[in-house]
């Protein structure tokens, strides 16, 4: 039977030795701390830092844990069981609403489709469960850029695309969406993806109140927004944000 692999057994003895003690450590405290020579402490390190397992901090130098061990460590909480506790929920969406309901959580640089609720009326539909969503152009996409740092460490390491006119490619740009998005806790994408379509989401939480996935509700821009006003129609924004709460709670996410 073959042996460990050393490689594997110094990588996570450097992440158990971030984990506790000092906040941050330099390259030399690894590397004594571990009994390694620095070249190989620091080409440890560096493959770390490329998967998002650790972080470097830019003035110091110093290394800390990574965001993607968050995502890791939350892996209890199952795509399935996120399904099951929003079943009835976006049943209940679709149908105050009249419109589709997606669930969707981060997944390799886009919104993966986990579940999705059909528009209560005859007409013909196609399942989407399976299916990837922009993250910078879509309702879904938007919530996970404003409350999950990995989601917009993702969206960096490429060249958001322009799918319409009004789709926002910029980084500046896309920033101060998130920043509206955190301050009035949903966000709305008007043919920004798709041309006449529109959709509302909000965030889905867990116990943690770590950010797991979002719920939005998506149909033709003359159903979803409202003329009068010139923005989405305020009804469905309380909709999408209360079943957003209602399976964050089912969750056990506390009040929000």
């Amino acid at each position: 039977m073959p042996g460990p692999i050393q490689s594997l057994e110094r990588a996570a003895a450097i992440l158990r030795l971030l984990a506790g003690g000092e906040r941050r450590l330099g390259l030399s405290e690894v590397a004594a701390s571990l009994d390694l020579a620095k070249g190989t402490a620091h080409g440890i390190l560096r493959t770390l830092q490329q998967e998002g397992f650790v972080e470097q901090d830019p003035e110091s130098g110093k290394y800390q844990l990574g965001a993607e061990l968050l995502r890791l460590g939350q892996s209890y909480l199952d795509v399935h069981e996120l399904r099951a506790r929003a079943l009835v929920w976006a049943d209940d969406l679709a149908r105050s609403s009249g419109e589709q309901v997606y669930i969707g959580v981060l997944h390799h640089g886009g919104v993966l489709i986990v579940h999705h609720v059909f528009r209560p009326d005859d007409t013909r539909q196609v399942l989407e469960v399976g299916s990837m969503q922009p993250l910078h152009s879509t309702a879904l996409g938007k919530v996970l850029l404003a409350y999950d740092p990995v989601a917009r460490g993702e969206l960096a390491e490429g060249e958001p695309e322009a799918y319409t006119v009004r789709t926002l490619t910029d980084p500046v740009a896309i920033d101060e969406e998130s920043a509206l998005v955190r301050e009035r806790g949903w966000a709305a994408a008007v043919e920004e993806t798709w041309p006449g379509v529109a959709s509302i989401g909000a965030l889905i939480q867990d116990r943690r109140r770590n950010p797991v996935g979002a719920v939005c509700v998506s149909g033709p821009v003359e159903r979803v927004c409202d003329p009068a006003l010139g923005t989405v129609r305020p009804e469905l924004v309380a909709s999408v944000r209360e079943a957003s709460r209602s399976i964050s709670r089912d969750l056990g996410a506390p009040r929000f």
